[in-house]
């Protein structure tokens, strides 16, 4: 955890300078007043793309771990590119109001009732107004930003599917609230919640009565999270807590791994295509957009169909996909020889290499490769 924790530093001084961040100034009419509101678009930022939405409350002191964070993880393709939008909270009093509730009900009231309706009428359509959304939305708070977060569980539709909860200060009843409304969804959700070691004794006591309820919810549309930091207080977990957060409600859309190869794929009784067929549509359906297929997995499914020796159907149909994601690369010619070449169609298999022959290089399937099968079929049938 050091040493991620020194890289992610060390990224995120290269992130204050480089990324397009900068700040706007939304005048909103549920509170009557402008609002400093911190903006990031990916680098990248493109008209043919979704991006999902990460809202950050506390934006004066989380904004920049989160954008950090998002930078380093999308680099490598272990989440999706996102816009980040946060809300600066400057002085206690401001942040008390905006998060204001009843100390009857433990529900929104006043400023807080306000604030509530100027993220979810104004904060959200300004951003999807302006640039391209993805339907997936996040939302990260700290003690008092983080309980606010989860009053928006409880619309009949939920703004955000996912919530990232540090060290939250409780409302009277949230915790009961919280535990039942998860036990009812029946679209997705993801909720993330932390405490550590040596934070506040209330808060820490209440964090850790929530996780014993929520551990014991079942529940398949909910994914829930929960970290106990045993070298942090109340202000210092959120360094360890976002990026872990991070990775875990992402954890699907990452490349396929050596762990998630051998625990999930290298075992399969049934087609290794279909289990790629079914972690990108997972994607899809979770975070509201179509990923493109990454080369480490067509290559991850190829080794397993190899292994599995019982098929050649899986070639054909990894050859299609990859035709359709890969359509410049060697990719598809590579797949459908060998799909030829193991049902004993040389002909057609030598075909396919040749062709592959003019066609870009990916991964290891290069041209000289192509040559080499190419040979090998002429050598073995005297051509």
């Amino acid at each position: 955890m050091k040493k991620y924790v020194m890289l992610l530093a060390a990224f995120m001084c290269f992130t204050i300078t480089n990324a397009q961040t900068k700040i706007e100034k939304l005048a909103s009419k549920k509170l009557n007043e402008t609002r400093d509101i911190q903006l990031y678009i990916p680098e990248g930022y493109s008209d043919e793309k979704v991006y999902p939405i990460i809202v950050v409350l506390d934006a004066n002191y989380l904004f920049e771990s989160v954008v950090a964070n998002t930078r380093y993880y999308s680099y490598w393709d272990e989440m999706p590119e996102c816009i980040v939008v946060g809300i600066n909270q400057y002085e206690v009093e401001d942040r008390e109001k905006d998060c204001m509730y009843d100390d009857d009900n433990g529900l929104p009231k006043d400023k807080g009732t306000q604030f509530f309706e100027f993220i979810g009428m104004e904060l959200i359509p300004f951003v999807e107004k302006n640039y391209n959304t993805a339907n997936f939305k996040m939302i990260v708070g700290h003690d008092l930003t983080a309980n606010f977060a989860n009053y928006y569980l409880f619309k009949q539709v939920p703004l955000f599917d996912a919530y990232i909860n540090l060290s939250p200060y409780f409302a009277p009843k949230m915790e009961e609230r919280i535990a039942t409304r998860l036990t009812e969804f029946e679209t997705k959700k993801f909720y993330y919640l932390a405490t550590a070691e040596e934070d506040t004794k209330k808060a820490a006591q209440r964090i850790r009565a929530l996780n014993t309820s929520l551990s014991a919810i079942k529940n398949e549309n909910i994914f829930y999270y929960y970290d106990d930091f045993t070298e942090a207080n109340h202000n210092s977990l959120a360094v360890q807590a976002i990026p872990r957060a991070m990775s875990q409600i992402f954890s699907m859309y990452r490349p396929i791994s050596v762990k998630e190869y051998k625990e999930k794929i290298s075992t399969l009784s049934t087609s290794p295509y279909l289990y790629l067929a079914d972690k990108y549509e997972t994607i899809k359906n979770l975070f509201g957009f179509e990923k493109r297929v990454s080369v480490n997995d067509f290559m991850a499914i190829y080794s397993a169909v190899r292994k599995q020796k019982t098929t050649t159907e899986d070639l054909k149909l990894l050859a299609k996909l990859a035709k359709k994601e890969y359509p410049d690369t060697a990719l598809f010619h590579f797949f459908m020889g060998e799909f030829h070449e193991k049902n004993g169609d040389a002909k057609k298999a030598l075909r396919m290499y040749q062709n592959g022959f003019s066609m870009n290089a990916i991964d290891f399937i290069t041209k000289d490769l192509m040559l080499d099968k190419a040979a090998k079929i002429k050598q073995d049938f005297g051509w």
